[in-house]
């Protein structure tokens, strides 16, 4: 890919949060941007606004007449994994004999010749990429940031510096797509089994994760969550919230006044003091792996304790939309059991005498299989539920495999199945003193209608 010949870019995926991170950056530096995805959203309307042109139909002729007027050498076709085999409009492309490159691939050439610092895991890492990103940013270091997430403090998942030679990126591991960076720094914060569609098998997910960081550079280093079973090559840090044996680790973790207040100790060393408004047990640990690598990069405590005390977190990362006496209302991307269990747990540390509602919306039939047993447990930590139906993605229904199934399991009394179309209604019927909103797909469109109703409510 010879970024400075190309005229014009075409997203088949464009609303994915990756792929909209760089038609972004090639709709700053200048390019012709348009795209493909299945439905609009707020983050494709966006999109819109700034100039890209977006169409909705999986048809050839939904493609813009002026990007295939385009000259091969000048036009390229950029898609996501996640895209089907038989996307016609992808197909069209491909016959028309236009550079068709997978979004790895386009990540990988354009941070090539940076200092990059990636962020894996299978989660925490887009918070962790916003931490380091944001940090980077208010420094005099900057930074070019690739974010799975749209930043609070910036209201973007891009940002740009022209000036600076680091690179912030978060490295997916869906599809192996991290394989295709070459880190300087890296992060790794978790290593549960996931996209085992892809992977087949907890082991295997492991192997992919050791070729990611036999990829670190010799002279770099990486932050490696404390008990994970991978030896990065080269020079690499151990962190942990409560684990005194790691490397980096958190002492008198407490919250003051809705905030977590830590100290930071470094190899016996305790560095000082961090105040963080962005809320949850489970983000102070991300926030040391941040700390970690911005330690590395030269930055000093002093400097990084301001920084942490100004960042606002990830929208959809523990993002609080009513935060009253009588009603809090907090929304989540958590989709996997391990996030939905560090997500209610913090929720349960910040109000501990209050009675937990959840909605959850399944993602992926075949996750909802390989973890239903996991996720019934994880729910289970809650006092209410409210389930919605599977959010299907990019998958068939698999037979027997539906949130009925899932709801079976789940062990509490108070526990129901619901439709979107009764949700608010369910909803005020509880009478919720916290609400928790968690899913990965599109449960974020019923926000404002729960927001919205819970505001009259108690009006």
């Amino acid at each position: 890919m010879k970024t400075g010949q190309i005229h014009s870019v075409y997203f088949v995926g464009i609303g994915g949060i990756g792929m909209s991170a760089l038609a972004r950056y090639f709709r700053e530096a200048g390019k012709r941007v348009a795209g493909y995805d299945r439905v609009k959203t707020e983050l494709t309307t966006a999109l819109e606004k700034e100039g890209m042109e977006i169409a909705y139909t999986d048809t050839p002729d939904a493609i813009p007449q002026w990007f295939l007027d385009t000259p091969l050498h000048q036009a390229l076709v950029v898609y996501t994994p996640a895209i089907p085999a038989v996307h016609a409009g992808l197909n069209r492309l491909r016959n028309h004999g236009c550079e068709v490159l997978k979004r790895s691939d386009v990540l990988s050439a354009i941070t090539a010749g940076q200092q990059l610092i990636a962020v894996a895991g299978t989660h925490g890492k887009t918070t962790t990429t916003a931490m380091i990103a944001h940090m980077l940013h208010q420094s005099d270091l900057g930074c070019n940031a690739f974010l799975g997430g749209i930043s609070v403090n910036y209201d973007t998942n891009l940002i740009l510096d022209a000036h600076s030679q680091y690179a912030v990126v978060e490295a997916d591991e869906y599809d192996r797509s991290f394989l295709k960076l070459d880190p300087h720094f890296a992060v790794i914060t978790s290593v549960d089994a996931d996209h085992l569609d892809i992977y087949g098998d907890a082991e295997k997910m492991v192997e992919g994760f050791e070729a990611f960081a036999e990829k670190i550079h010799p002279d770099g280093c990486t932050l490696l969550r404390y008990g994970l079973p991978l030896k990065p090559k080269g020079k690499y840090i151990t962190y942990s919230l409560d684990q005194v044996e790691a490397d980096l680790h958190a002492t008198n973790v407490h919250i003051e006044a809705g905030e977590y207040v830590f100290q930071v100790v470094l190899r016996g060393e305790l560095l000082g003091t961090i105040q963080s408004v962005f809320p949850g047990s489970h983000n102070v640990e991300n926030s040391l792996a941040a700390i970690g690598i911005a330690l590395e990069v030269g930055l000093t405590f002093q400097e990084i304790a301001g920084y942490v005390a100004t960042f606002r977190g990830v929208k959809r990362r523990f993002e609080y939309h009513i935060r009253r006496e009588d009603t809090v209302f907090i929304d989540d991307y958590a989709h996997h059991p391990t996030e939905i269990s560090a997500c209610v747990g913090s929720v349960k540390e910040l109000y501990p005498d209050k009675r937990i509602t959840g909605v959850f919306q399944p993602h992926l039939y075949s996750r909802t299989r390989d973890f239903g047993d996991d996720f019934a447990t994880s729910l289970s930590e809650l006092n209410e539920l409210l389930l919605m139906e599977i959010y299907p993605a990019r998958e068939e229904p698999l037979p027997g495999i539906d949130s009925n199934w899932l709801l079976n399991k789940v062990q509490m009394v108070n526990k129901k199945l619901v439709d979107r179309q009764d949700l608010v209604k369910e909803v005020l019927r509880l009478r919720p003193e916290v609400l928790l909103t968690m899913g990965a797909g599109d449960i974020d469109k019923m926000i404002q209608p729960l927001k919205d109703a819970l505001d009259e409510e108690n009006a």
